[in-house]
């Protein structure tokens, strides 16, 4: 039996910068490790905080993932593997999430249209890329670790490198290992509201966001940040949810200083 069957972990690919990725990372008041890894950047738990609730890993990496894509201008790819399953959720905005999965023997469950989403807001060619990504939805003798790796493969096409030792499958302690000495990786770590701040408005007078960090756009994005976070934190707490309550969090955090900063900008 190879290690990926009795493995769990998970990862957060964010398709920016680190300075771009750090704030939000920032703000779901995790313990992560942040690597560049290309194009991308890479989020590695330093915990296992799907131990502590009722969540499954791919349900806690999904909703760190869906917090930190609603608001900015690029995607994340959650991936995660448990009990020898394996599968991917895309984030991207208030858009409707994209995910599959594969089971150890490499049956594929999930959306119809998944690869195509996928291939589309990755930018990838809608043709030769598509066909490469639908192989893996079709029944063969991969089984899901393999399906996964055929993946990352693929995304190098998008810009994807993962460091040495990043690779899907591992358990969760070896990930962690190896993202602590992967070239440029750094600690994310919570370090209360004031840095938190700090960190976000220097994220958004250095970056692209243009009209969006000003105005109606921005009134309305840092509104409805606020009007999900609300009831998601309720109901994460109601459900001993860690990682939607982070995402709960996160999204009220956003609204806020969104809602905040234009305000103060408007009275300069």
């Amino acid at each position: 039996m190879s290690i990926f069957r009795t493995a769990t972990g998970g990862m957060l690919l964010c398709r920016a910068e680190p300075r771009a990725v750090r704030p939000p990372a920032h703000l779901l008041r995790v313990r992560l490790l942040l690597a560049p890894a290309g194009e991308w950047t890479a989020l590695v738990p330093e915990d296992k905080p799907w131990l502590k609730g009722e969540e499954t890993v791919a349900e806690t990496l999904s909703g760190w993932g869906s917090a930190m894509a609603i608001g900015a201008h690029w995607p994340v790819l959650s991936l995660w593997w448990e009990g020898g399953r394996a599968g991917f959720a895309l984030l991207s905005g208030f858009r409707r999430t994209a995910s599959y999965a594969w089971d150890a023997a490499g049956r594929p469950s999930g959306e119809p249209d998944a690869m195509r989403a996928l291939a589309a807001r990755l930018g990838l060619d809608p043709v030769l890329d598509l066909e490469d990504l639908e192989r893996l939805t079709r029944p063969g003798a991969e089984d899901g670790e393999t399906r996964l790796l055929g993946l990352i493969a693929l995304l190098a096409r998008a810009g994807l490198a993962l460091p040495a030792g990043l690779t899907p499958g591992e358990p969760a302690d070896r990930l962690r290992a190896s993202a602590r000495v992967a070239p440029g990786a750094e600690a994310v770590q919570w370090s209360g509201w004031r840095d938190a701040v700090r960190a976000e408005l220097d994220a958004v007078e250095g970056g692209p966001l243009g009209p969006w960090v000003r105005g109606p756009k921005a009134r309305l994005l840092g509104g409805a940040q606020v009007a999900a976070g609300a009831p998601l934190l309720a109901w994460a707490a109601r459900r001993r949810s860690p990682g939607w309550a982070a995402a709960g969090a996160l999204l009220m955090a956003q609204g806020g200083l969104s809602l905040a900063y234009d305000r103060a900008r408007a009275r300069c």
